[in-house]
């Protein structure tokens, strides 16, 4: 059966477009791509001295587990050269189970869905374009409600790619 996954990419380490671009290629080895959002440019939030970041949303259509989805997303962040080096830290590709179709899961190692998600405007934005009305099966509320609902704050602006 084929679930739904949204996943939340970032990067602000060398050339963050290259970066994005060749995540969502790599993550057709995990399923189908079915959407890409634009990318946003975004201030960093927890660590603020480091680069800004860009991001996107990708729509991932998928007949494997979470782990597996999971095991898949840490291999390709390794192979792209990703260092675990500071929480929150500089990082060449950042990717993240936002949402596992209708999923709420909490294990050691994962939780679907992504638990601060409703309080990152880099995650709303990008989300509100490709899945608006996509209800978060926790709260209940679409994306674009969650989004609306966020206070002033991050910048998040969409990168106007030529």
């Amino acid at each position: 059966m084929h679930e739904l996954v949204f996943l939340s990419l970032g990067s602000n380490l060398g050339d963050r477009v290259a970066n994005l671009n060749t995540a969502v290629s790599r993550l057709q080895s995990l399923g189908e791509v079915s959407a890409v959002s634009s990318f946003y440019e975004t201030e960093p939030v927890g660590f603020a001295a480091q680069p800004w970041f860009l991001n996107c949303v990708v729509t991932l259509k998928t007949e494997k587990t979470p782990e597996q989805v999971l095991t898949g997303i840490v291999r390709l962040e390794k192979e792209m050269g990703r260092v675990r080096a500071q929480k929150n830290g500089p990082r060449i590709i950042d990717v993240d189970i936002l949402l596992f179709g209708d999923l709420i899961l909490q294990t050691k190692g994962l939780s679907i869905p992504h638990p601060e998600m409703h309080q990152r405007r880099f995650v709303l934005e990008p989300l509100a374009e490709v899945a608006p009305e996509v209800r978060h099966p926790g709260l209940k509320l679409t994306i674009r409600d969650l989004r609306d609902e966020l206070p002033p704050g991050q910048a998040v602006r969409k990168l106007v790619q030529a």
